[in-house]
């Protein structure tokens, strides 16, 4: 007999009606937004969720995804600008690119763990920084790559409204990408791995294996965001390499929630949103106000914002459930003669 896991009544319709309204919302965004933010916002949310498949997932906290990022956002610029190429194309050839990138920064970076991962992989990732900085005559150095086009078989998509309807589908298959690995038997073992190794090593599983291939996966859709990111922008600088934006990265992670796809989105639509209104109203400290809501989320929301929200609704179902207290029922031989 073969034993089926079925979801509670209920939770099937709410994850449908939430994915409707996902989708809904991702269409209309750039009607209710600049449209420049609203592709930055989904270029954004593909970066964390990825990032999030190795924190949440697999257990790893990574500060050099800005390597993968950054990398892929130069081949694709470079890509685009010499070969003529259709724009999905260049974003694909700077995936592919991180993917490769990360074959051997994982492979020495998964033997450690804890805060020693998070070490090496901020090592690997200045050493991007750095080679990035001095290959001048590639990546155009301070001055960044500019001039980077937006072709599709000749169509013009110089419009940044327009472009987000044709960058959309990429962002949507590799949250889409995400979310069948996370499902998928693979992501169960990742979650055991992250919960007890030793315990996962003891069955037979190849830990460093996995962990290696989590990252490079993660570090493929990464690239996949960045290069996006790039092409949205038409240029690529050194700040998509620094350490800063993997920084930024981990905090939409942890303010969305870690663990959660959904949240990661959620996170990410939280800063970039925030980053662009206090821009716009000519406030310089923007580092103080998201810092700010960066501690208050954590200090009051322990499980990020999404994981909240998760944690309301079955508290709120359970009091439903609860019958109403019923008062004793006084009977004569209950009362006390006088």
């Amino acid at each position: 007999m073969v034993l089926r896991h079925t979801e509670p009544a209920g939770r099937r319709p709410l994850r449908y009606l939430l994915l409707a309204a996902g989708l809904l919302l991702a269409l209309a965004l750039p009607w209710l937004i600049y449209p420049p933010v609203a592709m930055d916002i989904a270029s954004w949310a593909l970066f964390a969720a990825a990032l999030d498949l190795l924190l949440g997932y697999t257990g790893l906290l990574s500060f050099g995804h800005a390597a993968f990022w950054g990398s892929s956002a130069y081949a694709a610029g470079l890509i685009a600008i010499h070969s003529g190429l259709p724009f999905p194309v260049a974003v694909l050839g700077g995936a592919a690119l991180a993917a490769a990138l990360a074959v051997p920064i994982g492979y020495l970076c998964v033997r450690n763990s804890g805060i020693y991962f998070a070490m090496v992989t901020l090592a690997f990732a200045q050493m991007i920084y750095f080679a990035a900085n001095q290959w001048r005559s590639v990546t155009g150095g301070e001055n960044g790559l500019q001039g980077i086009p937006r072709e599709l078989f000749g169509l013009d998509l110089s419009d940044p409204f327009v472009f987000y309807y044709a960058g959309l589908p990429i962002v949507l298959l590799g949250l889409w990408g995400l979310w069948r690995i996370v499902h998928s038997p693979f992501g169960h073992v990742l979650v055991a791995i992250r919960d007890n190794p030793a315990r996962a090593r003891a069955i037979g599983y190849p830990v460093e294996r996995y962990k290696l291939l989590a990252f490079v996966l993660s570090a493929a859709l990464t690239g996949l965001a960045g290069g996006l990111f790039a092409i949205s922008h038409g240029f690529a600088s050194l700040q998509e390499v620094n350490w800063t934006t993997s920084g930024k990265a981990v905090m939409m992670v942890v303010l969305g929630g870690i663990g959660s796809l959904w949240g990661s989105v959620l996170g990410a639509a939280l800063v970039v949103q925030l980053e662009d209104y206090l821009s716009t109203s000519g406030f310089d400290g923007i580092g103080i106000v998201t810092g700010t809501v960066f501690v208050l989320v954590v200090l009051l929301f322990r499980q990020g914002l999404w994981g909240a929200a998760r944690q309301l609704r079955p508290a709120t179902r359970r009091r439903q459930k609860e019958p109403a207290p019923v008062e004793p029922v006084r009977t004569p031989s209950s009362t006390t003669a006088r």
